[in-house]
């Protein structure tokens, strides 16, 4: 099998010729630090792992939607730590919203949430933006580009991440979000709702874009950050009805939780979605099973990740590297497994990625 043929196969929940194997986004940082500043595509061919390239469509917008959503960002330099900070201010017809966010070598992060008050709410309601093209170049120059070496991968259309409940935790708080949805359960509905409108209005315009698979969902979701309660009712009625219209336009959907999930097993597979990700064990502040979760819900999800990348590239060795991809292949026998970090990686000795790649090639399947 070329590596296309050995994702997609993962992918409708079957076993290729071995184990695939990629990694959760390639980072900057790594790639410049480690491997000499190149981009994710030489990182792919100098391990020679499974491509899994990350891209969208780019959104284009109504020019009267730009001016009832005016996005002005401005710096403010550093703080002593030396993080860059930022402002943006978003003017709409009816008031203003205000968001702050800082970066360093690794990340970016929120420190000013966008809504505070419902009434922030209100203007996002009325003005928040909602493409009404997606251009496919990006994905239409990888997929030209990767030929048979792998796949493209996609996900937002939104507002943070990848769902309805996770958009509105990265537009006020996953506390704050918490919080109303059980002091305000009414408005916290109507919220989400007008999230997945939004979101199903950008998601009929993937209709003949290839990507291969979509992300949804969102860390909020996991059984670390809510109960399987609030799940079932915040977080499944949405998911259901977005993950059926990306189903309508032709995408494979993976469910992403990154932190606890073995008490969600049943609801993401009750969301329509065709997978989860990324099955991080409790070393790495998760709860995944593999085995277990493959048990259980192993004949509807297919998974990616579960891979611990703090114990096998950064602190690991070659052979631990291999021992612990050899026991993942061993709790998902039957295929439907891509082995992956459970998470971004920015530290890790190249000769552990290495093994990583070398060791996935050994994990064979019977054949049928």
């Amino acid at each position: 099998m070329d590596s296309r043929e050995r994702l997609l196969t993962a992918l409708h929940n079957q076993a290729p010729d071995h184990l695939p194997a990629q990694v959760h986004g390639w980072m900057t940082y790594y790639l410049n630090t480690y491997l000499g500043g190149c981009d994710d595509w030489a990182a792919y061919d100098r391990f020679g792992l499974d491509k899994v390239i990350y891209r969208m469509p780019i959104n284009e917008y109504a020019p009267a939607d730009l001016a009832n959503w005016r996005s002005e960002t401005r710096s403010l330099g550093t703080d002593a730590d030396g993080n860059h900070l930022y402002a943006t201010t978003i003017t709409t017809p009816d008031g203003v919203l205000t968001t702050r966010h800082a970066t360093n070598a690794f990340t970016a992060w929120t420190t000013e949430f966008l809504i505070k008050t419902p009434a922030d709410f209100v203007l996002f309601e009325r003005y928040g933006l909602v493409p009404n093209r997606l251009d496919p170049a990006p994905v239409l120059e990888a997929q030209w580009r990767l030929g048979a070496d792998g796949i493209v991968r996609g996900g937002g259309l939104g507002y943070g991440q990848g769902s309805p409940w996770q958009d509105l935790c990265t537009m006020v708080d996953t506390q704050n979000a918490i919080l109303w949805a059980l002091d305000r359960p009414d408005e916290m509905h109507h919220m989400l709702q007008v999230i997945l409108d939004k979101r199903l209005k950008a998601i009929a315009l993937l209709q003949g874009i290839p990507l291969d698979l979509f992300e949804v969902g969102g860390g909020a979701g996991s059984n670390t950050v809510i109960s399987p309660a609030m799940f079932r009712e915040f977080c499944l009625p949405y998911d259901r009805i977005q993950n059926q219209a990306l189903h309508a336009v032709g995408c494979k959907i993976v469910y992403h939780l990154c932190g606890g999930l073995m008490q969600m097993l049943e609801l993401v597979a009750e969301t329509g979605a065709d997978g989860l990700e990324t099955m991080t064990p409790p070393s790495m502040g998760g709860d995944c099973d593999l085995a277990a979760a493959n048990r259980r819900v192993g004949d509807r999800l297919f998974f990616i990740g579960g891979f611990d990348q703090n114990a096998g590239f950064e602190r690991g060795t070659p052979e631990a590297v291999r021992e612990q991809v050899l026991a993942l292949h061993a709790a998902r026998p039957q295929g439907g497994y891509i082995c992956c970090p459970s998470d971004h990686f920015f530290f890790g000795d190249p000769a552990n990625l290495q093994a990583f790649a070398d060791a996935a090639k050994t994990c064979t399947y019977p054949a049928r």
